[in-house]
């Protein structure tokens, strides 16, 4: 992948993305709300910083038009940024609508940008989607995390059902614990969740290693946590006990507090 766009890469696992790619040898556009953020990342590995925000349609399109007039066109968009909040059925409006545009509309944005340029461009193109193994499972504490990354999961899947037969790579990047500033603070405000992820926690390097190599192959779902495929097959299987289990460890959290 020579020419790279990575969404929410001042840090985590999209500045990893970033830093693994421009080591590769590609050329990367750095995009992150935090413009700071993104110029430091894009000054320490060569790349262009584009700030923006991803959940903006007009910036989504400037950071597309700007990484083909820089680039001369992109070979693998990583549309990587996403937000955590933790909370409930009484979260307000205002914090889902948040979480829904970053977390499910950055993606439906950059596809109105992309696919009119890369589909039937006679080469293969590729989207890679961060979606959390939330989007598999669920996350105990946070609905809105739950509910959009469940959402970005299926948008991933219409489109790799809908356009793969006319050259567009769609994989799933559906990690658990990583060790970001995202994990920290859950575990900072006493989240029971945090706490339990942390301990399997992968560094973002790993994350982004194992995206890079996943990027040689073709499937869909990028687990870098193999347990989850198990937890995942056990969902589909069985949801009753499943679910229960998950019940049994919210009781757990509960108890403790």
């Amino acid at each position: 992948m020579k020419r790279v766009v990575v969404t929410g890469a001042g840090g985590g696992i999209g500045a990893a993305l970033a830093r693994r790619f421009a080591a590769d040898g590609a050329r990367v556009v750095v995009n992150d709300l935090n413009a700071e953020a993104a110029r430091t990342v894009a000054s320490e590995i060569g790349g262009i910083a584009v700030p923006g925000d991803a959940a903006s349609e007009q910036d989504v399109r400037a950071l597309v038009d700007t990484a083909f007039t820089e680039l001369g066109g992109i070979d693998l968009f990583c549309s990587n940024a996403g937000v955590l909040s933790s909370g409930d059925e009484n979260t307000p409006d205002a914090q889902w609508q948040r979480d829904f545009g970053v977390n499910v509309m950055s993606h439906v944005y950059v596809t109105r940008a992309l696919l009119p340029r890369w589909l039937d461009s006679g080469s293969p193109q590729r989207l890679l989607i961060t979606v959390s193994a939330a989007g598999l499972l669920t996350l105990l504490g946070s609905a809105t995390y739950s509910v959009t990354k469940h959402a970005a999961l299926a948008y991933a899947e219409w489109l790799r059902a809908t356009y793969a037969h006319r050259g567009l790579i769609v994989q799933a990047l559906c990690p658990q614990g990583v060790r970001t500033d995202m994990l920290t603070r859950g575990n900072d405000s006493g989240s029971g969740s945090a706490a339990l992820l942390a301990e399997g926690a992968l560094a973002p390097e790993a994350v982004a290693d194992l995206a890079a190599a996943s990027l040689d192959g073709g499937e869909f779902l990028i687990l870098p946590h193999p347990e989850v495929a198990g937890y995942y097959r056990l969902r589909a299987s069985d949801p009753d006990r499943w679910l229960g289990g998950m019940n049994k460890m919210q009781r757990g959290f509960e108890d403790v507090r």
